[in-house]
């Protein structure tokens, strides 16, 4: 491969390049919702091997049988979602200016491929049990699997920011005290999703069963404990956190004079989101955890961490921006 000279790299805004980033951060939301469908129905493991399903990209009968067709899609995405990657993180190398956006692009495909090989050794290593724990080997690597695509998902919104005209020809002068608090709420929001994966993957979505309270009597606290209940408590205890928090970070984000009316405009949605979340939550336990409702539930927590991070990262942008190109 040629190697880029300064001469072919630009400072100007490339339309075509940013709107496949922003195509690439979509697609990300797809993935998203066929990987928590495929848990949903308990399809994980509709296929025993990997990278292969059964043997074939094409494997007999995925279209009739609906498990084998949510994970075989989940599959097909991913590897869609890979080439995305490579071929973003190769146009913005021989095109970008800033360094700081090439390595972050390379840093991009290193998650997508790591996040392919703990999807695959999820697979491969389901049936090595872990009898202290409860679980297995592929369950604790699913967990880690759901924690990279909150991750890997940051990223790509990242580079879609930063790829935007807006980003490039507008300051954000906003306060320190907003980036700061932002930076917070991401960390929660993460943690409150890294929690959700521990709560699915290991069937603890009805270990308490009943909702707002923890007790058919109205108690706040479960009337046991074991390692099930705990992390679905903890999920609540972070939703109430979180439903402080959020709301909180939202009016700091319309109040302040340094905020674009882009920014404004997601700090109204993410109060709609968490809303919406609190909702579904509330759902899975009186439907008994149906599979539209576990699914929308994944996918709103998604939407409200990249809505998070998305405006966090664009309060830092004048601080990113004030770094040399190279």
């Amino acid at each position: 491969m040629e190697t880029p000279t300064k001469s072919s790299r630009t400072t100007d805004h490339r339309p075509a390049l940013s709107l496949f980033a922003g195509l690439g951060a979509a697609w990300v939301f797809v993935l998203v919702s066929l990987g928590a469908f495929t848990t949903s129905i308990g399809a994980g493991m509709a296929f025993p091997d990997w990278p292969l399903s059964n043997g074939s990209l094409n494997p007999i009968g995925w279209l009739d049988n609906l498990s084998m067709f949510a994970e075989h899609s989940h599959r097909l995405s991913a590897g869609l979602m890979s080439a995305i990657t490579i071929v973003l993180a190769v146009w913005i190398w021989r095109t970008e200016t800033r360094a700081w956006v090439r390595q972050l692009a390379w840093f991009a495909v290193g998650l997508v491929f790591a996040q392919a090989v703990v999807g695959g050794l999820r697979v491969l290593l389901d049936s090595h049990a872990l009898p202290s724990l409860e679980t297995s080997v592929g369950r604790l690597l699913a967990m880690l699997h759901a924690c990279l695509a909150q991750l890997f998902a940051c990223t790509i919104i990242a580079l879609a920011a930063a790829c935007s005209r807006g980003w490039r020809e507008r300051r954000v002068p906003v306060s320190a005290a907003l980036r700061r608090f932002g930076l917070v709420c991401c960390a929660l929001v993460f943690l409150q999703l890294a929690i959700a994966a521990v709560v699915r993957h290991s069937f603890a979505g009805l270990a308490i069963p009943t909702f707002p309270y923890s007790t058919p009597e109205g108690a706040l606290l479960p009337a046991h404990w074991d390692f099930r209940v705990s992390i679905q408590f903890a999920h609540r205890v972070m939703a109430a956190v979180l439903a402080l928090s959020l709301p909180t970070f939202s009016l700091l984000v319309m109040r302040d004079r340094g905020s674009t009316l882009g920014m404004r405009t997601a700090a109204s949605a993410l109060i709609s989101l968490l809303a919406l979340q609190i909702f579904l939550g509330a759902q899975i336990i009186w439907s008994q955890r149906t599979a539209t409702m576990t699914t929308g539930h994944v996918l709103v927590g998604a939407l409200t961490l990249a809505t998070t991070f998305w405006l966090t990262w664009v309060a830092h942008r004048d601080a990113l921006e004030t770094r040399p190109p190279a």
